[in-house]
């Protein structure tokens, strides 16, 4: 579930085909995202979700998993 969500908000920030998203795929190498898509996405995840991630947090964050985790925590 949260995956098909996040999905949704890495290609509509990076122009990506969903389909090309996979847990293991790396903002940066795999999909090709600076530091400022990588901003807009954890922006976009804040909004999806309807959560706050924490700065800290957020510059942990380097594949779409680690999204992933981010996210369950902060739904908990």
């Amino acid at each position: 579930m949260e995956l098909e969500r996040l999905k949704k908000v890495i290609a509509e920030v990076l122009s990506v085909d969903p389909d090309e998203i996979k847990p293991e795929s790396t903002f940066l190498d795999d999909l090709g995202a600076d530091s400022l898509d990588v901003f807009q996405i954890i922006m976009g995840i804040e909004e999806e979700f309807d959560i706050e991630i924490p700065a800290e947090k957020a510059e942990d964050v380097t594949t779409v998993e680690d999204a992933i985790e981010m996210i369950k925590a902060a739904i908990n």
